[in-house]
């Protein structure tokens, strides 16, 4: 091997830990509470109390369980949509969490890695109403409704110089945010990366789109019991709002400075069906692609995975592809959970704030319940925490995201 191969063989080699984490969800305004929730398996799916939302198929969701409006005076809060303020509170409560308001990072040194699945949807329709009502906008319309936004609020507020990169694919985004962010760090461009996923889009408009395509349980008396993960009576995911957010670190840097290290993030793996704009592959091979890739790049065997944190929406197809796809790659030994039974789906949120549940199960020991699963889908045979959390070790976790469009990640966290 050359000097050159040799450079870039140490370099990928970089190790990237997790130092801090940050939430704004429907269970809880922020990273402890939202962790709490899961182990009570409290459900934050309930009834819109919309006029709007009356007319709709679909009258549930889980709206975020504190607003975001409090963490910003009068004049911040008209610059930014509710999904860039999503991002900017979980962003901060991870800076604080990873102790770095008291240990800056060189601003060089510094990347964000944030996406979003559907932007600033809620800022769209509310500009088009008075554009036509009162024939003007606001000034800030644009930047509130980019894709980029999120991204370039959370950059922006950091003054990250070593890149701000907005990620969107659908409803892996928040995965495949944190993946790009390793990958950054494994290189050598970046010492610390903000990682994650926001979205914010509950509206007559998001919930009338995925209602059309018969995506959302229509379970509107029962709300709490709508969001059903490999049960026989599911019937579509619940929508739900929020942001995640990660401080990945170079092991080295984190060491040097003393830092609380929760996990390890030891491989990840993207892949794509190449299928259908909507509807995953029957066979599970992009899912299985995404896992092994997965195992590949971290050096680790199917025989360590303990825990698999699971996509599991609800949905009638996807739930039992997956659960093949963990079968035929992973094995029936880990045991599953699926946190979208308690929060609803929160699209491009969804990876990111699902992972700090994984890393909180390797770092604690501790796996949260999967709710209303009464009546197990035939084929599932395999062991799912059901009733009240499950303590034991956790060396390795997979976490599992999936979106439209045939996007698949599969991240593993293991102990540091």
């Amino acid at each position: 091997m050359n000097a050159a191969a040799e450079k870039r063989t140490s370099v990928h080699m970089k190790e990237v830990v997790v130092t801090g984490i940050g939430a704004a969800t429907p269970l809880a305004g922020d990273a402890p509470g939202h962790w709490q929730a899961l182990l009570d398996g409290r459900s934050a799916v309930d009834t819109l109390p919309y006029e709007w939302a009356q007319s709709l198929r679909t009258r549930i969701a889980a709206e975020l369980a504190a607003d975001p409006d409090a963490h910003f005076d009068r004049k911040e809060a008209r610059r930014f949509d509710r999904v860039e303020k999503a991002a900017l509170v979980a962003t901060r409560e991870a800076w604080a969490d990873a102790g770095l308001d008291d240990d800056p990072v060189r601003s060089e040194r510094l990347a964000v890695c944030v996406g979003t699945g559907m932007g600033g949807l809620t800022t769209v329709l509310g500009q088009e109403r008075l554009l036509e009502s009162r024939h003007r906008v606001s000034a800030f319309t644009v930047t509130r409704t980019m894709s980029s936004g999120p991204a370039a609020c959370v950059g922006v507020e950091l003054g990250a110089r070593a890149g701000i990169h907005s990620v969107a694919s659908a409803c892996a985004t928040g995965s495949e945010a944190i993946a790009m962010g390793a990958d950054l760090i494994r290189y050598g461009r970046a010492d610390v990366v903000v990682a994650g996923g926001a979205d914010a889009v509950i509206s007559r408009l998001a919930l009338a789109g995925f209602g059309a395509l018969r995506a959302l349980s229509t379970r509107n008396d029962a709300p709490r019991a709508a969001s059903r993960p490999w049960d026989k009576d599911r019937d579509g995911f619940v929508l739900g709002e929020g942001a995640g957010v990660l401080v990945l670190e170079q092991s080295d840097h984190a060491a040097a400075r003393g830092a609380r290290v929760y996990a390890r993030l030891a491989g990840a793996g993207v892949s794509s069906d190449g299928y259908d704009l909507v509807r995953p592959r029957p066979d599970g091979a992009g899912i299985a692609d995404a896992m092994t890739k997965a195992l590949k790049d971290g050096g680790i065997v199917p025989a360590e995975v303990a825990h698999v944190n699971a996509h599991a929406t609800g949905t009638p197809v996807g739930d039992m592809i997956e659960v093949a796809a963990v079968r035929r790659v992973i094995g029936d030994h880990p045991v599953l959970t699926a946190n979208k039974s308690l929060h609803g789906h929160l699209l491009g949120a969804a990876g990111a704030v699902e992972s700090i549940a994984a890393v909180r199960s390797v770092h604690d020991g501790v796996i949260p319940p999967t709710l209303n699963l009464d009546n197990p889908e035939s084929g599932l045979e395999l062991d799912v925490v059901t009733g009240k959390p499950r303590r034991m070790e956790v060396p390795v976790v997979l976490k599992t995201s999936y979106g439209f469009g045939g996007q698949n990640v599969a991240l593993l966290f293991t102990r540091a």
